[in-house]
């Protein structure tokens, strides 16, 4: 691997709109934090590209020096995934844009785009897509991994409403990806991770997303066995217009939640309603929350969904540690239901949690050979998360999280959502992610990036030739 020298910090500076930060330069340490703050690399230099010739820019010096490229959008990634020790940060955040046309029903969104943006200038026109639960989330990542999030089982996965994507390949190529060009790349690019190249900008097919209904139902934690068993059966067979996610967590001081559960370890369904909201509609929809046993707490009220997508924003902000790891889930077996119940006692922390996000519905009406998204028999996608603001308990949520997932892995279908591998999982890890689809990704690694490039990543390495 080559170096970057001061002069060749200077050539990269001149050839570049946006700035270029290095050690020592003033805002270096800001501009090199992500939203993991267990994460503590320091590259070389952060390109903040402000367009496309930015982006084509940075690859060509990268390749020219022989340098080592990350890529970053939202900064995300659990792992890290956009900073390497010592490398380049092609870092896309100055291109955080929107364009909405409500005639024509799509957005074009920049690649350093966050859902909040997007969830903004879509709902004024009352549109949207389905996509992550927090605003801070980038686009780029969410969508490259699939997406799923409070509109799956209405609308699909993120990757279901994308129509084309323009992309930056190795050799500094400019391409437009859709069904009809580079039809390839283009699946490739619904799932497969930022493994072929770096998206400049997204286009999306805009579906019809106004108020929601919202509830958050709490039950006390000594009740999981049955709101699991309950749960399991309920929601796949419930109309697509419902979604809501499973979590384990201890309840956040402070409203809506009252003073006497603060703290308290508990299971609970974040509910999202896109149907009918006339006056009394949301509250006999959600009465169900009380079927298998009686809550603590049970909240509703309907809101603008840019809100819903904000909601956990100040409870889990940037700069907390985190380890995550996930699964996918066909069903919610008994055995498992104990393994949730073992390590929802033994929450380590305030905010570490577990989630189980439903992936039916309309994400099963697309084949697992249509996008590289292969599991779309899979009816939830678990997030197991370790969180603390203390580094000194890195290490224990780091145990809690693998311990979990490790007893819990015998009860999945195997692999994992890839936006929520953990570092150092390995390679056969990200194989698992996508079964069948694997070689075919491979193949098109190969024909788009065949030096293997692009792979500070979930890396699928090009097929051999």
């Amino acid at each position: 691997m080559g170096s970057i020298s001061g002069t060749n910090l200077d050539r990269l500076r001149g050839d570049l709109r946006g700035p270029v930060v290095a050690p020592g330069d003033p805002g270096y340490d800001e501009a090199r934090s992500i939203y993991n703050a267990m994460i503590d690399r320091r590259p070389a230099a952060l390109a903040q590209c402000a367009d496309v010739a930015d982006v084509r820019a940075t690859i060509a010096f990268a390749q020219d020096v022989g340098v080592e490229l990350a890529v970053r959008g939202g900064g995300h990634s659990g792992p890290g995934l956009c900073l390497v020790d010592d490398g380049l940060t092609l870092d896309l955040s100055p291109m955080n844009w929107v364009r909405v046309d409500p005639t024509a029903g799509i957005a074009q969104v920049g690649g350093g785009a966050e859902l909040g943006a997007l969830d903004h200038a879509a709902h004024t026109f009352g549109l949207g897509i389905p996509s992550g639960i927090m605003s801070t989330t980038g686009v780029g990542g969410l969508t490259l991994g699939g997406g799923h999030g409070h509109l799956t089982r209405k609308y699909g996965l993120t990757i279901d409403s994308l129509t084309s994507a323009d992309v930056v390949l190795a050799d500094g190529t400019f391409a437009t990806a859709s069904e009809t060009e580079h039809p390839d790349l283009f699946w490739a690019l619904r799932g497969g991770g930022g493994n072929f190249g770096v998206v400049t900008s997204f286009t999306f097919r805009l579906s019809e997303v106004r108020d929601v209904g919202v509830g958050l139902t709490f039950w006390p934690l000594d009740r999981i066995q049955e709101v699991l068993r309950w749960y399991r059966e309920f929601l796949p067979a419930a109309p697509e217009d419902l979604n809501g996610f499973f979590a384990l967590l201890s309840v956040p001081p402070g409203p809506p939640f009252p003073e006497p559960i603060h703290g308290q370890k508990m299971c609970a369904v974040v509910w999202c309603y896109t149907g009918d909201l006339e006056e009394g509609r949301l509250e006999e929809v959600l009465a169900v929350a009380n079927d298998p046993a009686p809550p603590a707490f049970h909240f509703t009220a309907p809101m603008p969904y840019p809100a819903l997508q904000g909601m956990f924003d100040e409870q889990i902000p940037k700069g907390l540690q985190w380890y995550w790891r996930g699964a996918f889930f066909d069903t919610i077996s008994d055995a498992a239901i104990d393994v949730h119940e073992r390590y929802g006692n033994a929450l380590p922390t305030e905010s570490a949690t577990m989630h189980l996000y439903p992936v039916d519905g309309a994400a099963h009406r697309v084949g697992a050979d249509e996008t590289a998204w292969a599991y779309r028999d899979a009816v939830w996608s678990a997030v197991i998360a370790g969180i603390d603001p203390d580094p000194a308990n890195a290490d224990l949520i780091r145990q809690w999280c693998v311990d979990y997932s490790t007893d819990l892995h015998p009860h999945s279908m195997g692999g994992s959502y890839v936006n929520f591998l953990g570092s150092k999982e390995g390679p056969e890890r990200v194989r698992s992610t996508y079964r069948g689809n694997y070689d075919r990704l491979a193949s098109v690694k190969r024909a788009y990036d065949p030096e293997n490039f692009f792979h500070a990543n979930q890396n699928v390495p090009p097929a051999a030739g």
